[in-house]
């Protein structure tokens, strides 16, 4: 499993450093004026495509594992990771075309995500049979469509979950790779090596990946690299709760409340206000805490301030991502538990929220220089 992480970080560090160098013509179609960019310059956003070859490379040593029957290695069926990997690649080749092109309109990228979770589904038979709840699972394991459609509904909406919390450098990609991390560890503790190694080379990926990402923000995931994070995780957060009764279905909403909450509470938001979900726009929890809870840091020139005050933006959400990540790696076959400390996540999140947008941040919160 080392190796596998070595493996998958060099070949992510080495294929995103040559990104920096060779594909900043394309960073000049992403305009200055839309509301979702804090940053100055021009950004190459084809960070997914780095990471989307490393992977790679990792699944297919996988494959050779299992070919030459090697030793101490974890092997992968050749059959069902060619179709998995179609299923992964269909969404991250359309994610990299609107990184390109910025052409791609959402409900296009929705169609892939969708055709890409039922293709998995399909292939590795997947579904959500258990809820946690007993007096509703004693009804709901009998609908097998239901628990499909579930599965299917979790695994296209997390690409776009994580998406969304793409806004700053090191945030989705740090929270993307503790949760790889966590679910390595629950698979690991109920015996399923192969689940393990398949998240740990998206995990060593996305380490490559941070490198040139945080802290001088050189190159981007972008809609790739998004759409990359959330189909695996979602996928094999399907898969460990179907394979094992012992591991609660709430260990993964609360692995992933940050992001799932921040998608469900901006359509919330927009509908409020009239909007469609699908306009970007400046008010998502991570933006208001730049604008209003990070100061200016330095007094520089613009472009270093900002890229400062981008820096210092994520580890706030990486303190909300841990508080989540931490009761759920330790209490991950504990539903009641899980339950209270989702419930506990919405409420602060959303007092956080309310508190920033009327401008109630207490002193000792901001960074100020």
């Amino acid at each position: 499993m080392l190796f596998l992480l070595i493996l998958c970080c060099a070949t992510a560090f080495v294929c995103t450093g040559l990104l920096i160098r060779f594909a900043r013509k394309h960073a000049q179609r992403y305009a200055a004026w839309l509301p979702q960019r804090f940053h100055a310059g021009d950004v190459p956003r084809l960070g997914g495509a780095g990471m989307l070859v490393a992977c790679t490379v990792g699944w297919v040593w996988m494959l050779l594992s299992y070919q030459f029957q090697l030793r101490n290695q974890t092997y992968l069926d050749p059959h069902l990771a060619a179709s998995v990997w179609l299923a992964i690649a269909i969404p991250v080749v359309g994610g990299i075309a609107e990184d390109l092109t910025q052409r791609l309109p959402a409900r296009y990228r929705l169609l892939l995500t969708l055709a890409a979770a039922t293709l998995a589904v399909a292939v590795l038979e997947l579904g959500v049979t258990r809820l946690g709840i007993a007096w509703i699972d004693s009804w709901w394991s009998g609908m097998v469509y239901l628990n499909i459609a579930l599965a299917v509904f979790a695994i296209s909406g997390l690409p776009h979950a994580f998406n969304l919390i793409d806004g700053y450098n090191g945030l989705a990609g740090l929270v993307a790779l503790i949760c790889c991390m966590a679910i390595a560890y629950v698979a690991l503790q109920v015996g399923d090596r192969q689940l393990a190694a398949f998240v740990l080379t998206l995990a060593g990926a996305t380490a490559g990946f941070l490198v040139w990402n945080y802290p001088r923000g050189l190159i981007f995931a972008g809609d790739g690299g998004a759409y990359l994070w959330g189909i695996v995780i979602a996928v094999a957060c399907v898969a460990l709760v179907q394979r094992y009764t012992q591991v609660s279905p709430w260990f993964p909403v609360l692995l992933l409340i940050y992001p799932v909450w921040e998608t469900l509470f901006s359509i919330y938001r927009k509908a409020a206000r009239g909007q469609s979900p699908g306009v970007a726009d400046a008010l998502h929890f991570h933006q208001l805490i730049y604008r209003r809870v990070v100061r200016g840091v330095f007094h520089d020139d613009e472009a270093r301030r900002m890229l400062m005050r981008n820096n210092r933006t994520s580890p706030y959400l990486w303190g909300f991502t841990i508080l989540t990540v931490v009761p759920a790696v330790l209490f991950w076959n504990n539903t009641r538990v899980l339950m209270f400390f989702t419930a506990l996540f919405v409420v602060s999140y959303v007092w956080s929220y309310v508190t920033i947008v009327r401008f109630r941040v207490q002193r000792w919160v901001r960074l100020r220089k």
